[in-house]
């Protein structure tokens, strides 16, 4: 018969957990206090080499790009405030503030021809014709930290992705998900018609014109009716060129 464990083995058991537990803290303790002495190490490094390359930053957008990340790994925001070490010392906080009110401007004036939803691409492009002469060279990169800026700020401004491309939205309008695959189709062409919605996304009459009129009375679509086989046609500015020709008047 197996003997049941006595008050003194139940007791050296107890002890043995307590040690294990204690074992663990100290070792877990002893973990993290490694991992702060690294960052803090990595910190100090990063500063280090954003002093010695400050100009580069500024200058070269692929060079920013690569230094953000390398900020983000280590738990640094250059961009959390106007003020402070790295303001003061790369001034991108000032940078991205500017960009930022630009990319508001240039969403403003297409706004009447896109409907608000833009294409990053286009947007990008439009924001160099207005900072010629500027020391910064501005990227893809750029535009969507200055919008994610712009969104912790409640401005309603967001980057949904359609298809391939990247759209910037700076209107409330909630794009459902058979708005989003017309604007998808529409990129090959920059327009759609009814017929090829239906055939290509096998809908029925009534569902591909409920969502193209939806898109049109949102602004986001714009009707040509004057094609010679007949056919009505959906232009969508935000995946075609009609907006950049449009602000590069405005701007």
């Amino acid at each position: 018969m197996r003997r049941r464990a006595g008050i003194g083995g139940l007791q050296n058991a107890a002890a043995a957990r307590d040690q294990y537990r204690l074992l663990g803290e100290n070792v877990a303790r002893l973990r993290t206090d490694l991992m702060k002495e690294q960052l803090s190490t990595f910190r100090s490094q990063l500063e280090d080499f954003a002093r010695k390359h400050k100009n580069d930053i500024r200058k070269n957008p692929a060079f920013r790009s690569q230094f953000h990340e390398m900020c983000a790994k280590v738990g640094v925001d250059p961009l959390a405030s106007n003020k402070g070490f790295w303001a003061e010392l790369l001034g991108i906080g000032d940078f991205y503030y500017e960009l930022g009110v630009q990319i508001v401007d240039v969403c403003l004036a297409t706004r009447p021809h896109n409907g608000g939803l833009i294409n990053l691409e286009e947007l990008c492009k439009l924001l160099s014709q207005r900072r010629k002469g500027a020391r910064e060279v501005v990227s893809e990169d750029d535009c969507l930290r200055a919008i994610g800026k712009l969104k912790v700020l409640g401005s309603g401004f967001e980057v949904i992705t359609v298809g391939k491309r990247k759209l910037v939205r700076s209107v409330p309008t909630e794009l459902k998900k058979d708005h989003n695959e017309i604007l998808e189709l529409s990129q090959a062409q920059g327009f759609v018609t009814g017929e090829e919605v239906e055939r290509r996304l096998s809908w029925s009459t009534g569902r591909a014109t409920d969502a193209l009129e939806t898109l049109l009375d949102e602004g986001l679509a714009m009707i040509d009716e004057g094609h010679r086989d007949g056919k009505r046609r959906y232009w969508f500015p935000c995946v075609s060129s009609v907006s950049s020709f449009v602000a590069s008047e405005t701007i």
